[in-house]
């Protein structure tokens, strides 16, 4: 973390955009408390870069885990790939934290999320897998869309999946990206957002 002052904000945020040789909407800043000066007052920025970001991520992930009195020291190790935060966990007792059918991973991903993105005022995109489970569930998921990709090219009939979030729905997009006839579609909104393989002419 790094802070800024100026006379006003947008004074602070022009000075941090410059050293940081990026725009002012790519800054992750948060407005401090604390301001310099008797008279003339002037703001204080604290402005993050990736590696606060994941240091807070990390750390939540621990302190939520621990109050759940799962794991004292879970493993978190993270990468960053394609705009995504990537963060895997390994704990003692790992089918707690998936659930069943991974539902109790995704309302925790959900809440590292936005917990993260409160915190910065700021949307990131996180991915949260416990011990490869999502990876796993990825690859399954990927041979499941090519096959209903193929019966769909033969029966020309639209199929449908169950409602799934964001990051398995972009799976089957890609596992049917470049498919003869072959078009997906997400349809519905929030929790009943899925994928359809629809053929084409």
């Amino acid at each position: 973390m790094k802070t800024y002052t100026g006379k006003t904000i947008e004074e602070a945020l022009q000075e941090a955009s410059l050293e940081q040789e990026t725009d002012v909407e790519n800054l992750v800043y948060i407005v401090s408390d604390k301001k310099v000066g008797i008279f003339n007052k002037k703001f204080i920025i604290e402005v993050y870069d990736l590696q606060d970001i994941v240091a807070y991520a990390e750390n939540y992930i621990k302190d939520v885990i621990k109050a759940l009195e799962v794991d004292d020291e879970p493993e978190v190790s993270t990468n960053f790939d394609d705009s995504v935060i990537r963060i895997t966990v390994d704990s003692k007792h790992n089918p707690i934290l998936i659930g069943k059918n991974g539902k109790t991973l995704q309302a925790f991903n959900e809440l590292v999320k936005l917990a993260t993105s409160n915190h910065f005022h700021k949307r990131f995109r996180i991915l949260v897998d416990i011990n490869g489970y999502k990876n796993n569930k990825y690859t399954r998921l990927a041979k499941i869309a090519r096959r209903c990709a193929h019966d769909v090219q033969k029966t020309k009939q639209t199929y449908s999946f169950d409602p799934m979030p964001s990051d398995e729905r972009r799976t089957i997009h890609n596992a049917c990206s470049g498919m003869p006839h072959i078009h997906t579609e997400s349809i519905g909104d929030g929790i009943n957002r899925k994928v359809q393989i629809i053929y084409v002419d």
